[in-house]
């Protein structure tokens, strides 16, 4: 999610010449004596000839449909992961950036375009995903964001039943220990789940400014996760006492130990094998080491959960998706569905939009790479270090494009005290793949000044890409192409969001500190004058900012709609024994972070699994389930 807007706090506070005292601090001091959910075993040595339910992928939701699955005690569940497990390092809220480019991370990357990431390496825009056990949970900010109830109501209108805003609250409650004692009591938070949702114990002085801006531009301080969205707030997120609360930490190791369920590591999924005749999911070929072939079956489904680029991939290399596509892949078609792969959408705004003040409010190297702030976060789990990624709060706002008559913001702000220059240019520019003329001319003036940022996203974009195969060889990454900026209705909001970032950083909140705003021109953008709508359309096209936000390439909809892929309850079209259950089924992209809707969609397409196979047996049963669940989530760990 919002990881690299934070990049330039964690950077800042901690240097590599930090790393050693971190890793040593937290593992000696705090980390496996104060979280006794303690690492997942390992069963990719000892991986069964059959189970009755295979889950790909242990990401945001397929670690929560691996527990839920095995809360069945005669079903026996294989979770496989392609990556590893967390690492203290990417326990530390604060430290999301260093994860980027890291052994945790697939490290994607957009084909090159003419119109967008101008910016950056080659036209390219990095795009990293968890290779991890957790998955993106594992590297994102950790903000905790539902979007907005008419998204829901809008999928339902598209033919899937079931996924209104009133069917689905439930379960992103159901999931949710909040704590916050306000939130709490409202009815739309839950306590006791296994994910715990909260504040960062720490923020700067600037946080509590933002929200007095918004205020005088006219929007309500509000819990932009309750009734209405319309509004600002300072940030929550998936952290559990200063740690990151991935899904892995959060849904996996409390059922550790439970017999029926494995979890395989650094385990690749090749394909999902098909009986072509009978359109029948029979098991999934799996590669260890990177070389040895294995077949694996299933008894009863398997579930794709590999995320929006890895599960597209997955079924086109099985012979799933378009036929032209996989004829030219020289992939057998054992079935044709146009819609895979397509749908790729995604949140973009403008990256580096800085804007300056006078006070000493803001994160910088020198201020925070410095011993006692580790040892506040190794001894106390305080501190800058425990803040969401450098994300200290979120606003939702109208544009006059928006349908002020309703509660359906079109922007999202998401408010750092840092930008690109705060790290001295150590590594944000690497990790964001900036080019050096774009970073020496723009953002290292900026080096060791008091620089603050606000990123306008779009929160539904009408411009979409495509996944598609690059080779037959699946360790090869496919070609992601996402169109951006590519309908002009996209950069006509964006441009009236930065619009109102400048009122923000000009309200009389900010201006008691001197804020203005950064003007050094884009380089490639010289020839407009600032703060014109020509120029901010180039610096959008040029600094194409992403916070990976992919979603859609396995669509949900009715058999009718040609590009749906899986229907409302997640089976994909055609295919037996086969749904896909992660943030590729979203036939919209939802109004802010997805990490908590698809958090949710593996609650939700648990139950459909468990529903579809107790059928016979009635609801009882389900309660029964369902109260076993809850007597586990209320034995976890304070």
């Amino acid at each position: 999610m919002a990881l690299l807007l934070g990049a330039g706090m964690s950077t800042a506070m901690a240097g590599l010449w930090l790393m050693p005292l971190m890793l040593a601090g937290i593992a000696y001091h705090r980390y496996e004596t104060v979280d006794p959910e303690s690492r997942v075993l390992d069963a990719s040595n000892k991986i069964r000839e059959e189970y009755d339910f295979i889950v790909i992928g242990g990401g945001s939701a397929g670690a929560v449909v691996a527990n839920r699955l095995s809360e069945v005690p005669e079903w026996n569940v294989l979770l496989i992961e392609a990556g590893g497990d967390e690492t203290e390092i990417s326990d530390v809220p604060g430290l999301a950036g260093y994860l980027q480019q890291s052994e945790l991370d697939w490290q994607y990357q957009t084909t090159s375009s003419e119109s967008s990431c101008l910016a950056m390496h080659n036209r390219q825009c990095n795009w990293p995903r968890g290779k991890v056990l957790g998955g993106s949970s594992v590297l994102n900010a950790m903000l905790y964001v539902r979007g907005n109830r008419h998204d829901y109501d809008h999928w339902e209108r598209l033919g899937n039943p079931g996924w209104s805003y009133d069917h689905v609250l439930p379960y992103f409650i159901k999931s949710e220990d909040n704590r916050n004692p306000y939130l709490a009591k409202t009815p739309y938070h839950g306590t006791g789940g296994y994910l715990t949702v909260q504040e960062s114990p720490w923020h700067t002085p600037l946080s509590l400014t933002f929200l007095q801006a918004c205020h005088e531009l006219g929007y309500e301080n509000r819990d932009i996760n309750g009734e209405f969205q319309t509004g600002c707030m300072i940030a929550q997120g998936t952290i559990r006492r200063g740690s990151r609360c991935s899904t892995a930490k959060a849904f996996l190791r409390p059922v550790n130990l439970r017999k029926n369920l494995d979890i395989a590591l650094k385990t690749f999924v090749s394909k999902v094998v098909v009986d072509p005749t009978k359109k029948q999911t029979v098991g999934v070929e799996i590669l260890q080491k990177g070389k040895s072939k294995r077949v694996i079956r299933v008894g009863k489904e398997v579930v794709l959960s590999a995320g929006a680029i890895g599960s597209p991939q997955i079924m086109m290399l099985s012979g799933i998706g378009p036929p032209d596509h996989l004829a030219r892949m020289k992939i057998p078609l054992v079935h044709a569905l146009p819609g895979v792969g397509e749908n790729l959408q995604d949140h973009i705004g403008l990256g580096g939009l800085t804007f300056i003040i006078d006070q000493p409010f803001t994160f910088t190297k020198e201020r925070f790479q410095t011993v006692p702030v580790a040892l506040e976060y190794i001894l106390n789990e305080r501190g800058p270090l425990s803040t969401l990624g450098g994300v200290e709060g979120l606003a939702f706002v109208n544009t006059k494009y928006a349908n002020h008559s309703e509660d359906f913001p079109d922007v999202q702000f998401h408010f750092a005290p840092s930008s690109i220059n705060s790290d001295g240019g150590e590594h944000i520019r690497k990790i964001v793949g900036l080019r050096d003329i774009v970073y020496n001319t723009m953002y290292k003036p900026l080096v060791g000044s008091e620089t603050w940022t606000i990123l306008p996203l779009l929160l539904r974009p009408k411009s979409s890409g495509t996944i598609r195969l690059r080779s037959r060889n699946p360790l090869h990454h496919p070609n992601i192409r996402p169109n951006y900026l590519s309908h002009p209705e996209d950069v006509y909001t964006l441009i009236e969001g930065i619009r109102i970032a400048m009122q923000i950083s000009n309200s009389t909140a900010f201006r008691k500190f001197g804020s203005r705003p950064h003007t050094i021109p884009m380089p490639g953008c010289k020839k407009y004058a600032f703060d014109t709508d020509p120029y901010w359309e180039c610096a959008l096209r040029h600094f194409t900012f992403t916070i990976y936000h992919p979603t859609g390439t396995c669509k949900m909809g009715p058999a009718y709609d040609q590009l749906a892929v899986v229907d409302h309850e997640l089976r994909v079209h055609g295919v037996k024994g086969l749904r896909v259950m992660d943030a590729s089924i979203m036939p919209m992209i939802v109004s802010g972070n997805p990490n908590a809707p698809i958090i949710m969609i593996g609650e939700k397409g648990a139950d459909m699994v468990k529903n579809a196979w107790y059928h016979s047996k009635g609801d009882e049963d389900i309660d029964q389930l369902h109260e076993f669940a809850d007597s586990e989530e209320n034995q976890t760990v304070e």
